[in-house]
Order: structure tokens, then C-alpha cells, then sequence
């Protein structure tokens, strides 16, 4: 991956993609004409971007897929790319996210069709009451709500999750928000919805990563080195109990990630005991809480103690978002899910240097897109 940066900072998403893509050459070893398709990518460009910055690379002739599927884009297309590797259908594949986005909340870009969130939107309206806020923080931040409603958690301990992304940041290169934040400083922030404020939501970001995936036969044939290996990985989509249910935790994916999570452990023999180490998608400090249980890091009811325990950092029983996580590092649509893949095999190899959790041999990834999509992988040490 490449440092993500502010809307401001003016590069733009060819750019950003090829240097990303570049480095993954790089970093497998091997020149852009080994490789035998592509999946591009990306939530805000126009048709064939993916094109655009591949074409920057090379002019080989191979297919190019161009993947949209919100903020599970880059993920969605790891999972293409690992079906067309697993399934023999190319034996070696490159993927690549990227995003330049503009300040500020998202918002539509169509507004003269259907809207792809009506459903989302007539869930929460029966839940909750409407805002003058950002859809994406009426959603999460009604979903962090739901479960303070269930549970009685304080709003202190969303705030903690918001620290903690900004204290394993500030040992990240790549990352926007490096900063230290206070817990005094995250609630005094403007207030946004529910139990969230300005400082317990991610930021627009431009950025791009790149991933190589390669068969075992591809790899020795070309003395490549593989350490890191895709144990198991699935993607899941809404099921009627999103739009049905009347909780707004599952308005915003947890039946979809426990699902996906459900599969990958089934698949991999392991259980989330078993993890060390996770990258999940804290697009909001809401989904950071609730992402722990559906991902059975701690059992339903306990995610509260599970943050003032601190088992969600280093010394505790799981790292989460080494990285500083979207709430921090910053969250390209596009890019995201493969930034995420980049941190992890980071850390498998051990070179994540003062965010080396040390000794682990398995790393999990959750990237969640409302509308909805969500895709979990499990990775392994190899080597």
C-alpha cells in the first residue's frame, strides 16, 4: 500500500493505483507480464478506471475487472481473484483498490433512480428516530444505540476504541491520523448520532494497495518465496433479517459478518481463539464494539468489559486494527480491504516493526460494505 492521505493533498487515483500496484510487483518479485488478469477496485470513478491505472503499468492485453461493492470493494475483489487462483482458472493474479475521494460526509451520486440504501433507510426508520446527520452515522451510530439500549454501555467505552486506534497509529507510516487523542478529547468533539462523535468516525481519504496471489505451482516454478497463504475466506450478503428484525446492529451487518465469520472458521478448522491478530472494519467506533462479538472474539453482551480489559490491544487476548484502522489510517473506499490484507501479511512476515505482534502465525480480516457485503479471510504464516 501507499501512505493514505487527505482529499487535499491533490493526487489523483491513477497515480495513486499505479504506485501501489508497482509496489506489489515489487514486492513479489516478478514484472507486470507474468501476471494473467486483474481485478481493479474502486466505489467513486467512472467505468474502466481500473483500466486507467493498469494501463499505466502495462499494455498486455489480459482481462481487467472492475469490482464496486462499497466498502468491502477491495476485498470483494481478493475474493475474485483468490476463486480464479483456487479454481485454476489463472494461476497468478493481481488485484488493486484505490479511491480519490472528496471532503466531507458520502453522499449520492445518482439521484435520479432508485436509491440502492431504500431498504436500509425504511429499516432504520422503524427503529429510530431520523437525523440531521450523515445516513452512513444515522446507520452505525443507530446500530451503537441499539446496543447500548441492550446492554448499558457507557459512551465512555466507544471513545476508548477511538484512542486506541489513534495510539497504534501513531506507529504507522502509512497512516493519516498519527496524532494521541484523549478520551476527554473524543467526547468533547461534535456531537453526530448515538453514541458517536466527530472523533469516532473515519474520514474521507484518498489512498490506494495492490496484493499479487499466486498458485503454489506458480511460485516454485518461478523460485518465488511465499510465506503468506489464504487459509479460508467467504462473502456474505443480507439476508431478511437485516431489513426485518428491528435491531439496528443487524441493520448494519452483524448477521452478515457472523455469518462470513462462521464460514471461515468452519473451513479452517480454527476458532476465533485461535487469532492473534485482526484488521476489522471500525468505519465507526459502533461498528469497532459490535464487530467483536459477530466475530466471536467475545461472546454476545461482553464487549464492553472486553475493551475495559484491554483485551483488545496489545498484552490482551487479540490485537485489533494494528494498523490504526479506518478510524485512523484512514478509509479509501477502494483500497481499503487490501490495505487491510497489506498490514496483515505484514505482520505473518514480521515486519510490521513497533506493530509486530509478535509470534503470530494467524491474522483475520473483516470488511464490511453496507448495501450490503461483507467478507472475512483468514491468513496464514506459511514459512
Amino acid at each position: 500500500m501507499i501512505p493514505f492521505t487527505r482529499p487535499s493533498a491533490g493526487e489523483t487515483y491513477d497515480s495513486m493505483g499505479k504506485r501501489a500496484v508497482r509496489a506489489a510487483l515489487e514486492d513479489a518479485g516478478i514484472g507486470y507480464e507474468l501476471i494473467q488478469q486483474a481485478y481493479a477496485g474502486y466505489v467513486y470513478g467512472d467505468s474502466t478506471s481500473g483500466q486507467k491505472v493498469l494501463y499505466e503499468v502495462g499494455l498486455s492485453g489480459i482481462p481487467v475487472v472492475n469490482v464496486n461493492n462499497n466498502c468491502s470493494t477491495g476485498s470483494s475483489a481478493l475474493w475474485l481473484a483468490r476463486q480464479a487462483v483456487e479454481h485454476g482458472a489463472a494461476e497468478c493474479v493481481l488485484v488493486v483498490g484505490f479511491e480519490q475521494m472528496k471532503p466531507g460526509a458520502l453522499q449520492n451520486v445518482w439521484n435520479d433512480r432508485p436509491l440502492v440504501f431504500d431498504r436500509f433507510t425504511e429499516a432504520m426508520a422503524g427503529a429510530q428516530e431520523p437525523a440531521d446527520a450523515p445516513l452512513a452515522a444515522q446507520l452505525f451510530g443507530g446500530g451503537g444505540a441499539a446496543y447500548m439500549a441492550k446492554y448499558g454501555t457507557a459512551k465512555e467505552t466507544f471513545a476508548k476504541i477511538s484512542v486506541k486506534a489513534r495510539r497504534h497509529a501513531a506507529n504507522n507510516p502509512y497512516a493519516v491520523f498519527r496524532d494521541p487523542l484523549t478520551e476527554a478529547e473524543v467526547l468533547a468533539s461534535p456531537h453526530v448520532y448515538g453514541p458517536l462523535t466527530r472523533l469516532q468516525c473515519c474520514p474521507p481519504t484518498c489512498g490506494a494497495a495492490a496484493a499479487v496471489l499466486c498458485s503454489e505451482d506458480f511460485a516454485r516454478r518461478h523460485g518465488l518465496g511465499v510465506d503468506v497463504a489464504i487459509r479460508a475466506q467467504a462473502l456474505t450478503t443480507d439476508t431478511p433479517s437485516t431489513f426485518t428484525s428491528g435491531d439496528m446492529t443487524r441493520v448494519v451487518g452483524y448477521d452478515m459478518t457472523r455469518e462470513a465469520a462462521r464460514q471461515v472458521y468452519e473451513t479452517a478448522g480454527v476458532g476465533p481463539e485461535d487469532i492473534p491478530v485482526v484488521e476489522l472494519h471500525d468505519c465507526f467506533t459502533a461498528n469497532e464494539l459490535i464487530t467483536y462479538e459477530a466475530l466471536g472474539l467475545t461472546p454476545e453482551g461482553t464487549a464492553e468489559k472486553f475493551v475495559l480489559d484491554g483485551d483488545n490491544t496489545y498484552g490482551g487476548r487479540v490485537v485489533t486494527n494494528p494498523s490504526g484502522g479506518l478510524l485512523s489510517k484512514g478509509h479509501p473506499l477502494g483500497a481499503t480491504g487490501l490495505a487491510q490484507c497489506a498490514e496483515l501479511v505484514w505482520q505473518l512476515r514480521g515486519r510490521a516493526e513497533a506493530r509486530q505482534v509478535e509470534g503470530a502465525r494467524l491474522a483475520l480480516q473483516h470488511n464490511l460494505g453496507l448495501g450490503g457485503a461483507c467478507v472475512v479471510t483468514l491468513y496464514e504464516k506459511v514459512s
